[in-house]
């Protein structure tokens, strides 16, 4: 776990770097989350509608570039956000949003994967106005679940030694597992949700009952997949945003 309240930030040479701009906000990776507020707020008077996109895992804070055409009269940023667990999202993620929610007349929340499941449990209808989410992880209980038996992990085993690496790059981890369980997801925002047909992380009945229990508008790309990058899957991302 990262120790966010034991470091140092400085953030002035970067917010020197960010341009000033009436209606946009620069993206920009920025390396921790009081630089992010800092610069965000420094280049930005209060505007009418903010877009904070949270990437997914192996993404970065400037793929927001790409909905801000999409959103031409509202400040579009990434957030660079250093969170690695849902508790750890709990503590970075409600004081960069609150900071930018004083700031707009609302906020729209674009979330990718493992982004959206952080997003998920760290953020509500206090500081999320709207929110859209492509391929969120929306029951990660399950989704380890899964993951123990692709590894071929037993719960006991898992207890017992409390992380275990696995040959597909992820680390299963018994208080990762513990915490989802006793947090489960709830989620109040008006939302609408972008699922691939063919998402190996999130199945379709388990997409469609969180759809239905958060009231979300879900939308399904047939053959579409987790992780949207050919230019058909992204025209597709486009087209549904803008709808």
């Amino acid at each position: 776990a990262q120790h966010f309240h034991d470091e140092v930030y400085t953030a002035q040479a970067e917010i020197e770097r960010i341009d000033r701009f009436p209606c946009k906000m620069k993206q920009r990776r920025l390396p921790d989350t009081k630089m992010a507020c800092a610069a965000c707020l420094s280049g930005v008077m209060r505007m009418k509608q903010i877009v904070v996109y949270v990437h997914g895992k192996g993404g970065s804070a400037e793929e927001a570039e790409h909905y801000s055409a999409l959103f031409p009269d509202s400040g579009v940023l990434g957030f660079d956000y250093r969170a690695q667990t849902p508790w750890e999202a709990k503590e970075e993620f409600p004081p960069f949003f609150a900071a930018l929610r004083q700031r707009c007349g609302s906020l729209t929340l674009i979330a990718n994967s493992i982004g959206a499941f952080f997003s998920l449990s760290a953020l509500d209808e206090t500081l999320v106005d709207a929110a859209y989410l492509i391929s969120p992880v929306v029951d990660m209980e399950k989704l380890i679940g899964r993951m123990m038996t692709w590894a071929n992990v037993t719960e006991r085993e898992l207890a017992e030694r409390q992380e275990i690496p696995t040959t597909f790059g992820e680390t299963l981890s018994w208080r990762y597992l513990c915490d989802v369980r006793e947090h489960p997801v709830t989620w109040r925002v008006p939302t609408r949700i972008l699922y691939g047909e063919r998402d190996e992380l999130t199945d379709m009945r388990t997409i469609t009952e969180f759809a239905e229990k958060s009231g979300a508008a879900l939308t399904v790309m047939p053959g579409g997949e987790h992780w949207f990058h050919t230019d058909e899957q992204l025209r597709f991302l486009d087209r549904w945003i803008s709808a």
